[in-house]
């Protein structure tokens, strides 16, 4: 099965179309904004895509399909919750800095650490399209 790999492809194809879409709206700065947040979430994408894929290959009512869908819920609480409290906190941090220079931070906190619920659903959607393709993949080759 495709299981081990599901979380690699989840998060090369979400990180490609995260940096796609930033290159697109922003240009060169986009190679500035890798890493955590914005469209769409790679850590739910990367669930989605493997949970999903056991979903279909095991069947939704497997132990574990219903274990990996909590992991993702806590997964998506922490991405729209705590990172993205982390988040609001590094801009004001940022912003005191700017007032006080030197005083506080020697360099600018990242402030995209969340999710909002857009770019978690982008993910989800992102995630079920890839557990299919990889569903039909494994039909197509079943020595896989």
């Amino acid at each position: 099965m495709f299981y081990a790999i599901a979380p690699f492809i989840g998060w090369l194809v979400s990180g490609v179309t995260k940096f796609l879409i930033n290159y697109l709206r922003f240009g060169p700065e986009a190679k500035k904004m890798v890493g955590n947040g914005g469209f769409p979430s790679t850590h739910t994408t990367v669930m989605v895509t493997t949970v999903f894929l056991i979903g279909l290959q095991e069947g939704f009512t497997h132990p574990v399909f219903g274990l990996g869908v909590a992991v993702t819920f806590i997964v998506i609480i922490d991405a729209t919750g705590l990172r993205r409290a982390v988040g609001k906190h590094a801009a004001a941090l940022n912003k005191l800095a700017k007032k006080h220079p030197g005083s506080l931070l020697p360099t600018p906190l990242r402030e995209s650490m969340g999710h909002t619920r857009w770019e978690i659903a982008g993910g989800l959607v992102l995630g079920i399209m890839l557990a299919t393709l990889l569903h039909l993949l494994a039909g197509a080759f079943p020595v896989l």
